[in-house]
């Protein structure tokens, strides 16, 4: 019995260690970061999801076509109950009168979010079939119409995820689904990865001659397609004075890309070449015991050079919302994982 208390008082010992600490973070942790795991937000939101591309000489001071979705907001409402978040938005229809100018925009836009005290985790898939050019070389008349393209197609399927290493001090979460607070200002640096797949296909060359020569481009292309592999380190940082806030994440490193396009003549052509990746993200608001609100922005950028031409997309997203935390009560008490089977539960 001896030897057992001694084995016991030694475990003891080289435990403390371990449980000092995670009592010390979570001290530190409450200075800066209140979570809500007894409360239940309901708001109301509008969402706007894009997905642009552009086609620029590479050169200093070269042209740059711009290519854009005529896509509406969208007028939705999110819930965040059993420790998930979810946000239902319906479209709203874009004015005839808009249609006109700027055409007609077939979008589907899916979007998984998944943030955690240290890391957050985004899918999405997203196809738009329609689009304008912003910045034609002639100026559009008043009333007039711009140049549209509706044959062309583009799909958008990617997986990225982004890795805090100071989550007692700084809150992923706080800025864009308000499961935390951050309560004192802190900052962190991160690590981005993403995986991309990028598709674009026209019934003719993407470029009208006129565009293909203002870039200079010599073999036109009617299809395209590229995959993105990049890790990026970055910095983020939460700004808070009295209840209001204002968080800035910035990301950018360098991206593998395997790509493929087919010419006008219809011959393919493949390489794989090394370029960039950019995340960025913004959001400013009010947050509180009870009510929330807030304005996020986000954006990510990848391009691919070939041919003498950079060919760019973008998949941005820019949100509005107002939000209430309620008392949980009852069975909303409940985790996700309580509700799974037992073979499914979080260990």
């Amino acid at each position: 019995m001896r030897y057992v208390r001694l084995a016991v008082g030694l475990f003891g010992l080289l435990m403390a260690p371990a449980v000092v600490s995670g009592q010390l973070n979570d001290s530190i942790r409450s200075i800066y970061i209140k979570s809500y795991p007894d409360k239940f937000f309901l708001w109301p939101v509008l969402k706007q999801r894009s997905l642009a591309f552009s086609l620029e000489d590479p050169l200093p001071n070269g042209k740059r076509v711009e290519f854009k979705p005529n896509n509406s907001y969208g007028l939705g409402l999110g819930l965040y109950v059993f420790d998930l978040g979810v946000e239902v938005v319906f479209a709203i229809p874009v004015a005839a009168s808009k249609e006109a100018t700027f055409g007609k925009t077939k979008a589907t836009d899916l979007q998984l979010n998944i943030l955690s005290k240290r890391w957050g985790a985004d899918i999405l898939y997203q196809r738009y079939k329609g689009f304008y050019i912003a910045n034609p070389n002639s100026p559009v008349l008043a009333n007039a119409a711009y140049p549209q393209r509706p044959d062309i197609v583009t799909e958008n399927f990617g997986v990225a995820g982004v890795y805090a290493f100071n989550p007692n001090r700084f809150s992923l979460r706080s800025s864009f689904t308000f499961a935390d607070r951050q309560l004192k200002s802190s900052g962190a640096f991160l690590l981005s990865a993403a995986f991309n797949s990028f598709q674009i296909e026209a019934d003719s060359a993407i470029l009208d001659p006129a565009n293909a020569a203002l870039l200079g481009i010599t073999n036109s292309f009617q299809a395209l397609d590229y995959r993105t592999y990049a890790i990026a380190p970055g910095y983020s940082y939460n700004f808070e004075k009295k209840n209001f806030f204002f968080s800035i994440l910035l990301a950018i490193g360098p991206a593998i890309q395997e790509f493929h396009f087919r010419d006008i003549s219809g011959v393919d052509h493949s390489d794989t070449k090394v370029n960039s990746f950019f995340d960025g993200r913004l959001a400013i608001g009010y947050s509180n015991d009870r009510f929330f609100a807030g304005i996020t922005a986000a954006n990510q950028i990848r391009n691919v050079v070939f041919e003498n031409v950079r060919f760019g997309s973008s998949s941005s997203t820019f949100r509005i919302l107002f939000g209430w935390r309620f008392k949980e009560t009852g069975f909303l008490k409940k985790s996700v994982w309580d509700l799974l089977p037992p073979w499914g539960k979080k260990e």
